[in-house]
């Protein structure tokens, strides 16, 4: 099939690149690294350009996109290394509650206030053990024995746990479920919640992945040796060539598994698994090259570099890893459920 984004995704891409390159430099993620405070102004801006509403229908104030959209925030987001809960609020938790919004009263008050800034939410799903930033979210989207519950603040409490890459706050939850805390969907909700996450944190891989392209290239273009560019040795441009090419192909993956998502096309459960998977093992690629490429300087924490290689590794194991991903796509092979 062919794939293009419409004039508005191309447009949504800038707007999503400008803000988060003006609300978050390097700068502040590294405060945030040596536990500086959270800045609300931060949130209130990508809330403010319609980011935080994109799943939201516009009738309750949100911008009415779909999965494709979102995809195409969450590569700039894993681009800046943006260090908000994200990929939780818009991407897992807010479709579940426009999802549910017909047959849960509680939906449609937490939607208009997720896209107008004034909620964050985060999610813990399948048997993943820590949820990112729920010392400060308003909401927390809870699997438990297949379902998904909605809690809101004060009816969890969190225990932070140390995290090698500190401007991903992760936390412990202990929580109490019931009726009453159910959403609708049962089994089904939960399981699309996580292709979800999956396909959303393939974004950010992407995008991780190409930042590290980038520094990279330019790093080795200026950096000079025997007297040449170092990026003018044949092992270092084969090397980039390779990575760069993996790097793509797991873009172009990823924007599948999302419009499948968005259409809910019969393959949207494997291609989430291809692009996590992929997205995974292209970013470990692109860490991995950056920083031999970088040389000495690449191991020192003065030098930019650490905040994506942390948080790719951060990313490669959440909702997910490859190995995970892997088992889901050998099952439907040997199962016959597609063709190989």
């Amino acid at each position: 099939m062919q794939f293009a984004f419409t004039a508005e995704q191309d447009a949504l891409r800038e707007l999503a690149r400008d803000l988060f390159e003006k609300e978050s430099p390097p700068s502040r993620v590294r405060e945030l690294f040596d536990g500086g405070e959270r800045d609300a102004g931060v949130w209130r801006a990508i809330a403010g350009v319609g980011l935080a509403g994109l799943a939201i229908p516009e009738s309750l104030g949100g911008t009415g996109g779909d999965e494709v959209d979102v995809a195409v925030v969450m590569e700039e987001a894993g681009r800046a290394a943006l260090p908000e809960p994200l990929l939780e609020t818009a991407a897992i938790v807010a479709p579940v509650l426009r999802d549910a919004a017909a047959d849960d009263d509680r939906a449609g008050s937490w939607l208009s206030q997720i896209a107008a800034g004034e909620a964050i939410a985060t999610a813990l799903l399948g048997d993943a053990p820590f949820a990112v930033d729920a010392e400060i979210v308003d909401l927390l989207l809870l699997e438990r024995d297949g379902e998904l519950h909605l809690l809101e603040r004060g009816a969890f409490t969190t225990e932070a746990v140390e995290s090698e890459d500190r401007a991903r706050r992760l936390f412990t939850v202990t929580a109490e479920v019931s009726l009453a805390t159910k959403l609708p969907g049962g089994r089904a909700a939960a399981d699309r919640a996580r292709l979800r996450a999956a396909v959303a944190a393939a974004g950010m891989l992407n995008g991780i992945a190409v930042r590290l392209v980038e520094m990279t290239t330019s790093y080795v273009r200026d950096r000079a040796q025997f007297g040449r560019p170092v990026g003018s040795f044949q092992a270092v441009k084969h090397r980039l060539a390779d990575v760069h090419s993996a790097v793509e192909s797991s873009r172009a993956a990823t924007w599948y598994a999302a419009f499948a998502l968005a259409s809910g096309a019969a393959d949207a459960s494997l291609s989430a698994s291809v692009a996590k998977a992929q997205a995974t093992e292209s970013e470990a690629a692109a860490n991995h090259a950056a920083l031999q490429l970088h040389g000495g300087i690449g191991f020192t924490w003065e030098h930019d570099l650490h905040l994506w290689l942390k948080r790719g590794k951060a990313l490669e194991q959440s909702y997910g890893s490859a190995i995970d991903h892997r088992r889901v796509i050998a099952r439907a092979l040997l199962d016959g459920s597609v063709d190989a």
